[in-house]
């Protein structure tokens, strides 16, 4: 897909959902649809550094909690916007990212994806006894009650996560299509080989950790206001770093589209399954789907259709022969 081609398919669906703010009126559409494309962003952030780079992050909550604990002290003390709130998030986020790529990167495997896990339960620990962000008991927050242009604020939210998973996705599709992407899957296929050739390695890893910081650091601004609620069992859910790592190894971690149907798919049967079921059956209905694509489809959806388009082609040069 060229640059003209995936822009314009961004601005279609920016659009489309602008719409159906027009359309649609039962507001759990919008609350179920902006988990849904939360996900799209922290799956693609998360497949920044894990899929492409082959950095398996469990850290996801610690950089989502940041960024939405930035966001509540913003709104405590300033009572700021929620373009300050996502610019603060994303920075603050970034900066994690960049400080965790430099204690942490020279770790690799199991080593790596241990110090990440560490870091989620120190800033876990860290916000249980802050009381101004209301420590442990959590913080209630007020939410507006409108945004312009917008019939409540609640779709005001979905719009601006859209907006978000496309800008996620976009990032994702340009670095994948760059030097840089190049340079990472050199990384994930044999780092010291990368090193041999010349490769930035550490250079690159730094940038995979800041970005990916960056992008959950934004997907976590908006949740204060989401929920209303802010403690941190909530925003240091173990929900965050499983689906994170499941949806694009579902989807398919070595492309930029890989995440987003991981999202989609994973993130609508979730939401299904919390109406019909229940939410407590989230994690097992994820861990059933992981294990099944692990043994019957390791590449990912996409891969798996890579694979039976390849066959296909194959048996057709075959009967043309």
């Amino acid at each position: 897909m060229g640059a003209r081609s995936f822009g314009a398919v961004a601005l279609a669906v920016v659009v489309a959902g602008l719409a159906v703010t027009r359309v649609l009126d039962n507001q759990y559409y919008y609350f179920a649809g902006y988990v849904v494309l939360q996900y799209v962003v922290l799956a693609t952030a998360w497949n920044i550094l894990g899929g492409y780079t082959g950095y398996v992050n469990f850290g996801t909550p610690a950089f989502f909690a940041l960024g939405a604990y930035t966001a509540v002290v913003l709104i405590q003390s300033l009572k700021a916007p929620l373009a300050i709130q996502l610019v603060a998030g994303a920075i603050i986020s970034g900066l994690l990212g960049l400080a965790l790529g430099y204690l942490t990167l020279r770790l690799r495997g199991v080593f790596f994806s241990i110090a990440t896990l560490a870091l989620a339960v120190v800033l876990q620990t860290m916000f249980i006894n802050w009381e101004y962000t209301g420590g442990a008991r959590g913080i209630t927050l007020v939410r507006p009650a409108s945004a312009p242009l917008f019939g409540n604020y609640v779709q005001f939210l979905f719009v601006v996560m859209l907006g978000l998973a496309v800008l996620a996705v976009a990032t994702a599709w340009w670095i994948e299509r760059s030097w840089i992407g190049r340079g990472l899957t050199a990384i994930r296929d044999n780092e010291e080989a990368a090193e041999c050739m010349g490769v930035p390695t550490l250079r690159l890893k730094l940038v995979a950790t800041t970005v990916s910081g960056v992008l959950m650091g934004l997907a976590g601004a908006p949740f204060p206001y989401y929920v209303t609620f802010v403690e941190p069992t909530s925003v240091f859910d173990l929900n965050y770093a499983v689906n994170s790592l499941a949806m694009p190894m579902i989807g398919g971690s070595t492309t930029w589209i890989g995440p987003v149907i991981g999202a989609v798919l994973l993130g609508t049967a979730q939401q299904i399954a919390t109406v019909t079921i229940s939410s407590a059956l989230n994690l097992l209905l994820v861990g059933l789907i992981l294990v099944a694509f692990v043994i019957l489809a390791p590449e990912g959806i996409v891969g798996l259709v890579q694979r039976l388009a390849r066959r296909s082609g194959e048996r057709t040069r075959r009967s043309g022969v």
